[in-house]
């Protein structure tokens, strides 16, 4: 899919050269020759000439008179002659050129161009980058495919790797212990666990190692009250074991989340909607890591009273089969071909989180929303820390509706449903 869209994306930019090739050859003109950049500079000269005109010649000093006048009036005799050279020499001595003008000019037009992006992303849409796989297979959030280096081919060998990257958002790495040490994990708020090795002999410590959560498995051990939870790499090695210098302690694919833009302007317009994908802030809202940003599903909308039963979402009673993705949810469809079933809605099943008239822990919960509240399910419900868990998500930390995926250029590129 991502090559057919670079040879799509390749014959339309080569069908847009030929024919602003082609026009310029219809008006008599061929491009990057001396005469077409003799005919672009007369454009900018004249264009230059009556920009100051127009800007000066309501200024004392520019009329008659004043003490550039004359140099005012001989100004507007070339342009209307269109003498590009009296032009040139009547702007040289009205506008003399300023130290660094080039340095200048890149710096008005960066300033410019800053305010305007951050305006954009402001009040119309803003990049958001989904970091963990609570959508998915709607939305992917950083991921691994396990392959062994025996597997890699061609396309993962340097400088290869990034083109592949740019079209795949997919990267092969094989990390190895540059020394002998013991295995250390942190976890991240992007989707990843910092992977080092740690020397407690030297002190030394390697650079980062940046794994998809993914990677990492649970395993249980122990029994009684003393089962618990471990988790260890695809090979078993585990947190705090040692490793020896050039040992492989992963290898494969780490695949980059979706990259989207965020509609922050949609909502102004209409009121939010079930089954729009929302992101919202988490601060406030307790239990949750603050000064952050979520993305999930729209569940439910203000005074509605949600619940849970034998895998479907229940909406005041009903199962709700409106929008399509909903319905697909519900009825554990698929969305696209190349991927898996979704789980349909699940309860967290932790009542360690229950929070009553809140928390969807247990089937026989219910959660009656506010008249400003919301309630945030992941697609991917066994896996997504979501309202079940923490509850409702207050109108005011919406901030906008996912619009479409615009990297990297897989079969989920494009508008988001």
């Amino acid at each position: 899919m991502s090559l057919d869209f670079l040879y799509a994306a390749a014959t339309v930019g080569g069908a847009v050269f030929v024919v602003w090739y082609l026009w310029n050859l219809c008006w008599g003109m061929v491009p990057f020759t001396a005469k077409a950049k003799a005919k672009k500079e007369r454009k900018t000269v004249l264009t230059a000439a009556r920009t100051f005109i127009l800007s000066y010649e309501d200024i004392a000093a520019y009329q008659d008179g004043g003490a550039n006048g004359r140099c005012m009036a001989d100004l507007r005799a070339a342009w209307a002659a269109k003498d590009v050279e009296a032009c040139k020499a009547q702007l040289a001595l009205l506008d003399p050129p300023k130290s660094c003008a080039v340095g200048r000019e890149w710096l008005d037009i960066l300033v410019v161009s800053i305010s305007v992006a951050m305006a954009f992303r402001a009040y119309f849409y803003e990049p958001f980058n989904i970091p963990t796989g609570s959508m998915q297979p709607t939305l992917y959030g950083n991921h691994s495919v396990n392959c062994s280096p025996a597997q890699a081919t061609t396309w993962d060998t340097t400088p290869l790797r990034w083109v592949k990257w740019l079209a795949t958002g997919k990267i092969y790495e094989c990390f190895t212990a540059p020394f002998s040490g013991t295995l250390q994990f942190q976890q991240t708020n992007t989707g990843h666990y910092d992977m080092r090795v740690v020397n407690d002999v030297t002190r030394k410590i390697s650079s980062q190692m940046l794994v998809p959560t993914d990677v990492l498995h649970p395993t249980e051990t122990g029994d009684g009250p003393y089962r618990q939870t471990m988790f260890q790499l695809p090979n078993g090695l585990r947190p705090g074991e040692p490793v020896r210098a050039g040992q492989v302690l992963w290898s494969g694919y780490v695949a980059t989340g979706d990259f989207l833009f965020v509609n922050r302007w949609l909502w102004n317009f209409r009121h939010p909607a079930r089954g729009d994908v929302m992101i919202f802030s988490t601060t406030g809202i307790p239990k949750l890591q603050q000064g952050t940003h979520y993305i999930k599903r729209m569940t439910g909308t203000p005074n509605e009273t949600l619940a849970i039963r034998d895998g479907h979402l229940l909406v005041d009673g009903v199962q709700p089969m409106e929008p399509r993705r909903i319905a697909q949810i519900q009825k554990h469809e698929k969305w696209h071909e190349q991927e898996y079933p979704y789980a349909g809605y699940q309860v967290s099943g932790r009542p360690d989180f229950s929070t009553p008239g809140h928390t969807l822990a247990a089937e026989g919960d219910e959660v009656k929303l506010g008249p400003d509240e919301y309630y945030a399910c992941g697609d991917n419900s066994p896996s997504s820390y979501d309202s079940r868990y923490w509850g409702p998500v207050p109108a005011r930390n919406l901030r906008g509706i996912a619009g479409g995926v615009f990297w990297p250029f897989t079969h989920r590129w494009g508008p988001i449903e």
